[in-house]
């Protein structure tokens, strides 16, 4: 996401590199490049003017200090302006009410189905909620089997009446059970079409006044480009919605969506799928993907999903036993998977500072962990607990075993040792340990 258009952002600002000071004419020569940049990335033509129009006007009307380059200034207008484009600051869900009624709009194919049950499991998750997914998506054949299995792999329940073409009654009847069975959110998943139709909106409409929801959430696939603005206009228009839901945002798309919806139809992005998993979801921060955008990473974000992922109790323990050398690979194994569930190796890594742009054209294997988990697995539990009794017979048959080559096992062993020497220097957490710990990581191979 996003790739081109912070490498072609990049090298605008080049122009204005050596620059003793900000002019009107370099002005011009870096901006015609960001402008152009913007429409390469599908930004909505009107959007990428205005947007250049104004960081024009604010550059030409700043005195550079001494201490910051020009290059330097145009940046950081550029961020503040990105991050005004794409909403200024990141907008909750109001879920107030008890239950609090959320209703899904879009078109089929949209993932609208999918990102219910990710909204559910974050709120359930993250907020402690007690959410009810409702099925009124009645016309495409296998939705309500879908919401269900979505539900199911979850852990949340469903509301559905197979036989019941009527969606009004099917959700008020759910609102009805939220209320009894202490439920406190209900997500209504609608049906979408392939394309906008005067019935649908109408359906959509009746189902609004009749349910009068907290919250009315427009999904929409960030895939398609500036069709996703016009499409997201025309619900606006009728649904009057309060804020939208950008998927596949992981995808081979351009990003123009994430930058012109929200000029188009002045309501806020809440929220982005960003995979196929069902954790794969984050809350739309403008300030953190202007950053991402321009270069800087997204250290908070990075932090935050770590946070989702670690528990503090485990976390606890497993520094006891670093502090005692009892580190495993049971141990090691569990951060595996930690890892793993913190999403997209290559997407975590650009999350770093300086990280993304060496990364764009490294091809990072999602699988490169497979290869370490089968080994793992062929041990028995006495080798994963004792890791100091794996001889040389014992890694011939964790080989053969795991249908991996002997090198893999010894480097797997190799790394595993260095690794629970820096976590035992770490937990010491003094200046001759630190010291030891940045001599012993020289020598640790990627």
């Amino acid at each position: 996401m996003f790739e081109n258009l912070s490498e072609r952002l990049e090298r605008s600002f080049k122009i204005l590199k050596g620059e003793g000071k900000i002019t009107e004419i370099n002005v011009a020569e870096t901006l015609k490049d960001v402008r152009r940049a913007l429409l390469d990335a599908d930004v909505n033509y009107k959007v990428a003017k205005n947007f250049t129009d104004t960081v024009k006007q604010k550059a030409l009307g700043m005195n550079v200090l001494t201490a910051i380059k020009p290059s330097q200034l145009m940046v950081k207008i550029v961020h503040d302006e990105l991050t005004e484009l794409m909403g200024g600051k990141s907008v909750g869900l109001n879920l107030e009410s008890r239950p609090a009624i959320i209703l899904m709009s879009g078109l089929q194919g949209s993932g609208k189905t999918t990102f219910t049950g990710k909204l559910a499991k974050m709120l359930k998750d993250r907020q402690h909620k007690k959410p009810l997914l409702v099925a009124c998506d009645v016309y495409r054949p296998a939705a309500i089997e879908q919401l269900r299995v979505v539900a199911e792999t979850v852990g949340v329940d469903v509301y559905m009446e197979p036989d019941n073409k009527n969606v009004i009654e099917i959700a008020q009847r759910a609102i009805r059970k939220a209320k009894q069975e202490d439920y406190n959110v209900v997500i209504v998943d609608t049906a979408g079409r392939l394309a906008i139709d005067e019935q649908m909106m109408n359906e959509i409409s009746s189902l609004k006044q009749a349910i009068n929801p907290d919250e009315t959430l427009f999904v929409v696939d960030a895939m398609t480009g500036q069709d996703a603005v016009n499409t997201a206009k025309e619900f606006n228009d009728r649904l009057d919605f309060d804020g939208v839901v950008l998927t596949k945002l992981d995808g081979d798309t351009r990003g123009g969506a994430a930058l012109s919806i929200r000029t188009v139809v002045t309501k806020p992005i809440k929220f982005v799928g960003t995979g196929e998993k069902m954790d794969a979801i984050d809350v739309f921060h403008p300030e953190r993907m202007a950053d991402r955008i321009l270069g800087m990473g997204d250290v908070v974000s990075l932090v935050e999903r770590a946070q989702m992922q670690f528990d503090e109790k485990q976390a606890k323990e497993l520094e006891k036993k670093i502090r005692k050398n009892k580190f495993d690979f049971n141990d090691f194994m569990s951060q595996i998977q930690q890892i793993k569930k913190m999403g997209n190796i290559k997407e975590l890594a650009s999350m770093i500072p300086g990280i993304g742009k060496q990364l764009k054209d490294v091809d990072i294997d999602e699988n490169a962990f497979k290869s370490i988990e089968a080994i793992i697995n062929s041990m028995t539990p006495k080798e994963r607990a004792n890791p100091d009794i794996i001889n040389q017979s014992r890694k011939l048959r964790l080989a053969k075993g795991s249908g991996t080559k002997l090198d893999d096992v010894n480097r797997l062993m190799k790394q595993f040792d260095q690794t629970r020497k820096m976590m035992k220097m770490v937990s010491g957490m003094d200046k001759a340990k630190m010291a030891q710990m940045a001599s012993a990581m020289k020598q640790m191979k990627k």
